[in-house]
C-alpha cells in the first residue's frame, strides 16, 4: 500500500551486489505471503529486470531469484505462466548448472512450483530442457537437493503419460529405485511418490518401476515410523497392482498382499486408505488373486477399518475392496460373509449419517449387492431379512430361492428360525422379480406350513 514495490524496483539494477540481493529477497516474502502480492510484483514489470544479469551474479543472488520465482509461480497457474513467459525458465535451467548445490535446490524447487499446476506448465518445464539435470541432481551427495529435485520429477510426471515417459527417458527410474533404502524419511516420501506417479499412467510405465527390482524393497517402507512414507509405500504398491493380474501377481509372490494387510492394521486415518485400496485392485483381477487376499487374513482389517473409521470415503474403500473380494464365486462370498462383514455394511447403508453422501450409499449398495449376490451361505444371510431395506432385500431373497429348492436341511432351518414367516410379511408387486423369488421360496413347502 506504500507503494514498496515500485521503490524496490530500481534497486535490483544497484551497482552494489548486496543491494540487488537484499531488494531480490523482500520481493520474494512479499510474494510468498499471498497471491494479491505477487500478482503486483508481477504487474509492476519486475521478473523480467529480475532474471536480466541471472548468468553474471553471484550464488546469493541466483539462490534469492530462484525464491522469488517459486515464491510467485506457486500461488496460480496464471502466475507460473507469467514466469514462463518472462524466459524465467531457461534462466533457471542455467541455474541447475550452478556447482553451488543451493543454487541448484533453489532451481529446482521453482521448477517443481511451476510444473505441478497443469500439463501445459510441466510441459514448457520439459521443452526448457530441466528434466535431465534434475536427474543429474538426484545423484548429488546432498539430501535436502536429492528431495527437491525427486519432489519436482514427481510434479512433472502427474500429468499424463507423455510427461512421465520423459523422465523416464532420462533414465530417473533406477536413480529413485536405488533411494527407497535411504535412511532419510522426507526423501523416501518424495521418491515413493515420484516413482508412483510414473507407474500410475500405463502398464508399460508401471512394468518399467516394476523392472527396477523395487520388489521386496518397497514393502520394508509399510514398516517404516513415518506415516508418510508408509502411505506412499502403499500408494505406489497401488497403482502397479490395478493395471495387470500380472503385475498383481507379482505384488502377492513377493509378499506384498500380507505386507499391506499388516500396514493397515498398524496405522490409522487416510495412511490406510491405499492400502484398503491395494487389496481391493489385486481381489478384483481373479478368483485366485481374491483368494490370496482371503489366506492372508485379509478381510477382518478391512472389516475393523469399516467400523472404526469416521471418513465416509474410507468406509466407501474398505466396501468396494470387500465386495471385489466376495464377487467371484460363492466361497469367496462365504468367507466375507462368515467375518460378519454383512451386517456391518447394511449398518452403514441404513444409517441416516451415511445417507448425506450418494457416493458412499452407491459404494456401499455396490458391496452388497456384489457379495449378496454370490452369497449361498444362509445363517449369515438370515438375520439381515429382519434389517434390510427393500432394494437390498430384493438380492438376499433371490438367493434364498436359489438355495432353499436344494437342501432340505436349509428349508428346516429356514422355517424354525423365522425366515419363512419374514418372507411372507413382505409386500411385493405381482409380476416382480421378488414376487417371483417369494413364489419360489413358497412352493419349497408344503400350503399348510406357508399359511
Amino acid at each position: 500500500n506504500s507503494g514498496v514495490v515500485c521503490l524496490l524496483r530500481p534497486l535490483l539494477l544497484d551497482v552494489v551486489p548486496s543491494i540487488r540481493q537484499t531488494t531480490a529477497l523482500a520481493l520474494g516474502r512479499l510474494a510468498d505471503y499471498d497471491m494479491d502480492l505477487a500478482e503486483a510484483i508481477v504487474k509492476a514489470g519486475i521478473l523480467p529486470q529480475l532474471i536480466c544479469a541471472l548468468p553474471e551474479e553471484n550464488r546469493y543472488y541466483k539462490k534469492t531469484a530462484a525464491f522469488v520465482l517459486r515464491a510467485i509461480a506457486k500461488h496460480s497457474p496464471q502466475l507460473a505462466q507469467a514466469i514462463v513467459q518472462c524466459g524465467a525458465l531457461e534462466m533457471l535451467v542455467i541455474c541447475l548448472e550452478d556447482f553451488d548445490p543451493g543454487v541448484k535446490e533453489g532451481a529446482s524447487w521453482a521448477f517443481g512450483y511451476v510444473a505441478r499446476h497443469n500439463p501445459e506448465l510441466s510441459q514448457a518445464v520439459v521443452d526448457a530442457g530441466a528434466v535431465p539435470l534434475l536427474v543429474l541432481c538426484i545423484q548429488e551427495p546432498e539430501i535436502a537437493l536429492k528431495r527437491i529435485a525427486a519432489s519436482t520429477l514427481s510434479d512433472i510426471s502427474k500429468h499424463s503419460p507423455e510427461l512421465a515417459q520423459t523422465v523416464v527417458d532420462a533414465g530417473a527410474i533406477a536413480h529413485l529405485a536405488q533411494m527407497i533404502l535411504n535412511p532419510d524419511a522426507k526423501l523416501k516420501r518424495q521418491v515413493l511418490s515420484a516413482l508412483s506417479q510414473i507407474a500410475k499412467h500405463s502398464v508399460d510405465l508401471a512394468e518399467l518401476v516394476v523392472e527396477a527390482e523395487i520388489f521386496p524393497v518397497v514393502l520394508t517402507c509399510l514398516k517404516d515410523s513415518d506415516e508418510y512414507v508408509k502411505k506412499n509405500g502403499a500408494t505406489l504398491i497401488r497403482e502397479i497392482a490395478k493395471h495387470t493380474p500380472e503385475l498383481s501377481q507379482l505384488i502377492v509372490n513377493s509378499g506384498g498382499v500380507a505386507a499391506v494387510i499388516d500396514c493397515i492394521g498398524s496405522c490409522k486415518g487416510t495412511v490406510r486408505l491405499p492400502g484398503i485400496m491395494t487389496l481391493g485392485y489385486v481381489a478384483a483381477h481373479s478368483e485366485n488373486l481374491s483368494m490370496a487376499v482371503i489366506v492372508s487374513k485379509g478381510i477382518p482389517p478391512l472389516c475393523v477399518c469399516l467400523i472404526e473409521e469416521h471418513e465416509d470415503h474410507i468406509k466407501a474403500a474398505a466396501a468396494w475392496a470387500l465386495g471385489q473380494i466376495g464377487r467371484h464365486t460363492a466361497e469367496h462370498a462365504r468367507h466375507v460373509a462368515v467375518a460378519n462383514v454383512l451386517p456391518a455394511l447394511l449398518d452403514i447403508y441404513v444409517d441416516t449419517r451415511s445417507s448425506e453422501d450418494l457416493k458412499m450409499k452407491a459404494s456401499i449398495f455396490k458391496a452388497l449387492k456384489n457379495i449378496l449376490q454370490k452369497c449361498t451361505y444362509l445363517p449369515a444371510l438370515e438375520p439381515l431379512l429382519h434389517e434390510a431395506p427393500p432394494n437390498i432385500m430384493k438380492h438376499i431373497i433371490g438367493q434364498f430361492s436359489k438355495v432353499l429348492p436344494h437342501d432340505s436341511k436349509a428349508r428346516r432351518l429356514f422355517v424354525t428360525t423365522g425366515g419363512l414367516k419374514k418372507v411372507q410379511e413382505i409386500k411385493a408387486e405381482p409380476g416382480s422379480l421378488l414376487q417371483e423369488y417369494i413364489n419360489t421360496i413358497n412352493n419349497c413347502y408344503p400350503e399348510e406350513i406357508v399359511r
